[in-house]
């Protein structure tokens, strides 16, 4: 059976970071859902880098199916979980949902990808135990929040640390990918299959 990704997104998600993603996925022979706070066609934004412009711009992007709602996702029927970023973390994140879904990628040890401003995700769990000790990459308006999950913020735009990839924009993509791939292809953990069996 194909293991399958779940990509956590909404409105406002940076149209590289979830389309990129989406396709490799399925480029390797993996299924991938999108799921959303509700199901609906999303509305996604392209996030530019201009110069003289002190951060970056915003414009429409291309329309996203959301295969699933928050609501009625249920995690363990995944095997790995990618956060887009863009604007959609910022509001994601307060889905009454959202937690229990993330909580289970991280209590698995599954892999997570999360890229630019998909870290702020992470905020909507309660217990910093999660992130303490360990090192991130977002965008680098996100320090502040990845440095108050009781994380370090990387020196690097792409960083691994257990099953966390994490990068810092869209030009990171290749590389927090071929990660992510790499996690998701490694055989699945014995103490996972006794969670499951």
């Amino acid at each position: 059976m194909s293991k399958r990704v779940l990509i956590l997104t909404g409105d406002g998600a940076e149209v590289l970071e979830v389309y990129y993603p989406y396709f490799r996925v399925k480029e390797a022979g993996y299924e991938a859902i999108i799921a959303a706070p509700k199901k609906q066609i999303l509305n996604t934004v392209c996030h530019d880098f201009v110069e003289n412009w002190e951060t970056y711009t915003e414009k429409p992007a291309h329309r996203l199916p959301c295969d699933i709602a928050f609501a009625d996702v249920e995690p363990s029927e995944f095997d790995a979980l990618i956060i887009p970023g863009g604007r959609a973390p910022e509001y994601i994140r307060s889905d009454a949902d959202l937690p229990r879904i993330v909580r289970h990628f991280l209590d698995t040890d599954k892999p997570i990808g999360a890229i630019c401003h998909g870290a702020q995700v992470f905020l909507a769990l309660k217990d910093r135990t999660y992130f303490e000790g360990r090192t991130l990459s977002a965008y680098n308006a996100c320090r502040l929040e990845v440095e108050a999950l009781g994380a370090q913020y990387a020196d690097g735009t792409l960083h691994v640390d257990g099953n966390i990839v994490s990068g810092h924009a869209w030009p990171d993509l290749p590389g927090f990918m071929r990660e992510f791939l790499n996690l998701l292809e490694q055989p699945v953990k014995q103490e996972y299959q006794n969670v499951v069996s």
